[in-house]
């Protein structure tokens, strides 16, 4: 009888055991969670929003004669970056890792890439989230070479340089290559967008020569409120850029989006003061400017600092992107819209920036500032791979583009305007 009982409490006690075990790893296995799936959906719209805001604020510090022109150099990628992604372009920066370099092509037209759980929202919804980042980051580059390069030559450019730049630094930083291993701090992209555009853009801007006319022509902005509503767009899109990349509605997003406003308004005042003592005038392209630049600086930042951080982030990137705008003129080049001076320098300012003033309390990581030197000395060495790497492959592909298509425009067209040239419109009839 006694074995009885034994065997029966055993048996009650494994059944119990077994119920209890598939239950444990259904609560283990990862789950889509609703509040976050909706606030990611928000913030995929918000990146995507920001490609109109970049038109209009290239568009305005354009001239009116190609202010068209402009406007579908940024638009354009919506088109062709979204079929790259969905083609080859997410397997590249996220598919399995191959020696740190690069993805594989497992998810080649989004083979494997469903509604199942990646993290807490649906695979599919990070891979949308991901290509609002790749479509806007070739989009910035545009501002550096309005008015002059073919537009059939900027289409096949920004398809390969997604391929070459844009993804291999994205599989580097956020894919499971070789940055992530090195510990490199990039929350939202100093590194991946910011630097990678910024720094291809001054490449862009030596191979192509200057506008004509330039710098002896007076070439000022035609329609500064387009600029500023451009501006304001971007800003508005930037909280789905920086708090979205928690990738969850928590905490950190929390954080992300309160030192975000923080940073670009401290920069608005940065750049103000450095021009108004500078220039005598404080200007309204310099206050839109700025916010831009502080946008750009807090964004490896962003999820890694607190809210007096930021405000040191901001006046320093307002101020030293003012100041690389000046330098500009001092070396000659010409980069159009400043796309090098705000996304380059901004980008770099705030990649290294991340490495003083990460604290783990926000971010789990220390800065130099809070008693981790070494971060400071992997932000260094991952700023200058990722400016290496986007001047050298840029260059060569802007290279060999002139030697099959050409880069730029003729004499004649140049002069007429890119509107009318190129695609047989106005902007403005009156």
């Amino acid at each position: 009888m006694r074995n009885i009982i034994k065997f029966t409490f055993f048996a009650a006690l494994a059944g119990l055991f077994f119920d209890i075990a598939p239950a444990l790893a259904e609560e283990e296995a990862p789950k889509i969670v609703g509040a976050d799936t909706a606030w990611m959906l928000v913030a995929s719209a918000l990146v995507m929003l920001m490609v109109p805001g970049l038109a209009l604020f290239y568009g305005g510090m354009d001239r009116g004669k190609n202010m068209l022109s402009t406007l579908l150099l940024s638009f354009i990628t919506l088109g062709v970056i979204t079929i790259q992604w969905v083609l080859f372009g997410y397997s590249l920066a996220f598919g399995s890792d191959i020696g740190g370099v690069i993805g594989d092509l497992s998810f080649f037209a989004l083979n494997g890439v469903g509604l199942e759980p990646n993290g807490t929202i649906p695979h599919q919804l990070f891979m949308v989230f991901q290509m609002m980042f790749a479509i806007l980051t070739p989009a910035l580059i545009s501002g550096a070479i309005v008015g002059r390069m073919k537009f059939s030559t900027f289409v096949v450019f920004i398809l390969l340089w997604s391929t070459f730049v844009y993804d291999p630094l994205c599989h580097w930083v956020w894919g499971g290559g070789w940055m992530s291993g090195l510990g490199a701090l990039d929350f939202a992209g100093g590194l991946v967008v910011h630097i990678s555009s910024g720094v291809s853009a001054l490449a862009a801007c030596i191979l192509l020569g200057k506008r004509r006319g330039y710098p002896a022509e007076p070439m000022p902005p035609h329609n500064l409120p387009l600029t500023l509503l451009g501006a304001g767009m971007l800003w508005f899109g930037w909280f789905g850029f920086n708090a979205g990349s928690e990738l969850a509605a928590d905490g950190v997003a929390a954080s992300a989006f309160v030192v975000t406003q923080i940073a670009a308004g401290s920069a608005v005042l940065g750049w103000l003061l450095t021009e108004w003592t500078l220039k005598g005038k404080p200007t309204l392209l310099g206050a839109a400017s700025g916010g831009v630049a502080g946008l750009v600086a807090i964004t490896p930042a962003s999820g890694f600092v607190g809210p007096i951080s930021a405000i040191v982030i901001g006046l320093i990137a307002g101020g030293g992107c003012y100041m690389a705008v000046v330098a500009k003129n001092k070396f000659g080049y010409d980069d159009s819209l400043d796309v090098f001076a705000v996304h380059g320098i901004g980008g770099t300012i705030g990649a290294l920036c991340t490495g003083l003033f990460a604290t783990a309390a926000i971010g789990g990581t220390d800065g130099l500032f809070f008693g981790n030197p070494g971060q400071f000395t992997t932000q260094l060495i991952s700023v200058a791979a990722a400016w290496a790497y986007s001047f050298g492959v840029t260059f060569i592909i802007l290279k060999v583009l002139d030697a099959v298509m050409g880069l730029r425009v003729s004499e004649e067209d140049e002069v007429q305007g890119l509107d009318l040239s190129l695609h047989g419109e106005r902007a403005y009839t009156l």
